[in-house]
């Protein structure tokens, strides 16, 4: 028997459906968004800079690219969200996420690893409201990496025992005293936009070299940086345990910063110094901490193997930055990506409005 094939239109078909002109907008928009969304996840996503921490490196207004690829994309780790949303619907305080279904985080190859001084994106450490890929984003720089041996002494770093390099536009914080009022048309003309009025002058932060300038004015009486001595205890530095860590913001460590295979012993000293991973970032259960040891289902723990990789981030706005100092350690589950450019920057303190967006620094790249 042969088979016998129709050309053309079939015989038991019926007419075609044309779609109506709302059914191809919903599928245009339907396509839009889920190329979007793939995009955001893989790739590339937009991120503002909300805060002076990074100062001036980076600026409050500045708005930039960052890369997945640079240390390759997470799964998704909450699926029931809204798309192109992070926390909120847009324009609202309602929630765009539910946390009732969490899956475990894997990370693609990226094109390389967290190196120092790269301007990382990452999830909030402290934030606990939230699932990990939800928390509250931040960015601030890779002081030290996995492995590393960190050190501060009257603020600079040193990273396993040699000094490790400033970034170019690192500031501090100072007192400037003065004879008389200050406009604010002459910190704005210097560069300074990070100034608190305080009696007998002004607190700011500026670049060194902007500090040693304002010295040669008239009717500035003194500049003096303020820094906090060695040895003296500040209870909101991390681990906050001033009997057994006498740190503070300029003066800190040395700490080891734990990576992925190590191990370390579990001591009354340095039990501070890890509690908050083994419990947190390591996923395990069963714990509990008596007479300055740690417990799990009653056995005492004397040494601990790290999952993960751990890093240590600073702004570069040194003594106006809520950092690694203050929260500890950066889960390598928490890094989001690397930021790459600054694509729209705006001062929305610009008197003018063409001088509302700061055309120098669109398409730049980030150091």
């Amino acid at each position: 028997m042969k088979l016998r094939f129709w050309k053309g239109k079939k015989p038991w078909a019926g007419p075609a459906t044309k779609k109506s002109a709302a059914r191809e907008w919903a599928d245009a928009v339907m396509f839009a968004v889920v190329c979007a969304t793939l995009i955001r996840w893989l790739t590339f996503e937009a991120f503002a800079i909300p805060s002076s921490s990074m100062e001036k490196s980076l600026l409050t207004g500045d708005y930039l690219f960052v890369s997945k690829l640079h240390y390759g994309p997470r799964t998704p780790i909450t699926p029931l969200q809204v798309p192109l949303t992070h926390q909120t619907l847009w324009g609202t305080n309602l929630a765009s996420f539910s946390d009732l279904v969490q899956l475990p985080a894997y990370r693609f190859p990226g094109f390389s690893e967290v190196q120092h001084h790269d301007p990382v994106v990452f999830n909030h450490p402290e934030e606990v409201e939230r699932p990990v890929d939800l928390k509250t984003y931040l960015i601030k720089r890779c002081i030290a990496v996995a492995g590393d041996t960190l050190e501060i002494k009257h603020g600079q770093v040193y990273l396993n025992g040699k000094l490790s390099p400033a970034p170019e536009k690192l500031q501090f914080s100072y007192f400037v005293q003065t004879k008389e009022y200050v406009q604010e048309a002459f910190f704005r003309k210097h560069d300074i936009t990070d100034v608190v009025p305080v009696q007998g002058g002004y607190i700011l932060h500026t670049l060194p070299k902007t500090a040693a300038l304002l010295k040669t004015f008239d009717f500035i009486q003194a500049v003096t940086p303020l820094t906090a001595a060695a040895g003296e205890a500040d209870p909101r530095v991390f681990p906050q345990a001033p009997e057994h860590y006498a740190w503070n913001q300029d003066n800190f460590g040395p700490l080891y910063i734990p990576k992925a295979g190590a191990t370390v012993a579990l001591t009354p000293e340095t039990l501070p110094l890890y509690e908050k991973i083994i419990r947190r970032y390591e996923h395990n259960e069963h714990l509990e901490v008596k007479n300055g040891r740690l417990f799990q289902k009653g056995k005492a723990l004397t040494h601990y193997t790290f999952k993960q990789n751990y890093y240590f981030m600073m702004g570069d706005n040194r003594h106006n930055s809520n950092d690694s100092r203050f929260w500890g350690y950066v889960p390598e589950e928490y890094v989001v990506g690397k930021a790459v450019m600054v694509w729209l920057s705006t001062d929305s303190l610009a008197s003018s409005f063409t001088d509302k967006v700061r055309w120098s620094r669109l398409l730049s790249a980030i150091k």
